[in-house]
Order: structure tokens, then C-alpha cells, then sequence
């Protein structure tokens, strides 16, 4: 089962990226969490929200998803789309 985590304050990209998460995960078995306190986000050192941890690894920071790259994740084929960690994201 992957342990999945959506890490930002609360934002409409963060909420956006959640519901992507979950419509992409049905039929796949899926720990799906939403983490909204900072000190928590900031040890994941995810400093551009929404952020997608997966596993315990940081793949994605700043802004919203693919279809695709969710899809690589739940997949196992991903590794990350940290390319947009530079973007600075929707809250940072």
C-alpha cells in the first residue's frame, strides 16, 4: 500500500491536488493523508505548496500535479516532478 501525503495550508491548488489524488487512486490501495500543520511541512523541507510525499519521498513541491505524474507515482514508475519546486508554487 503506498502512504500518500498532501502537504500545504489549506490552499484551492492544495485541495485541487488532494481530489486529483483521490480520483486517481480509486481501485488502488492508498494511504491518502492531508498535512496542514507547517512545522510538519517544513520537515518534509517543502518550502512551495501544495507538496506530494510519497513514501516517505518529497516528488512533487509548487503547484498542480499532472494526471500523469500522479499516475507515475501510484504506479511506482515515477520518481518526482520536483522540477517545479523553483516554480514557488501557489502559497510560497
Amino acid at each position: 500500500m503506498k502512504n500518500i501525503k498532501v502537504v500545504g495550508t489549506g490552499c484551492a491548488n492544495c485541495k485541487t491536488t488532494l481530489k486529483l489524488i483521490e480520483e486517481a487512486a480509486k481501485g488502488i490501495e492508498v494511504e491518502l493523508k492531508k498535512v496542514e500543520d507547517v512545522l510538519q511541512i517544513m520537515s518534509y523541507g517543502v518550502m512551495s505548496t501544495p507538496g506530494v510525499v510519497v513514501d516517505g519521498k518529497v516528488v512533487h513541491a509548487g503547484g498542480i500535479p499532472s494526471k500523469e505524474a500522479i499516475e507515475s507515482w501510484l504506479s511506482g514508475e515515477g520518481a518526482s516532478d520536483c522540477s517545479s519546486i523553483s516554480s514557488g508554487g501557489c502559497c510560497g
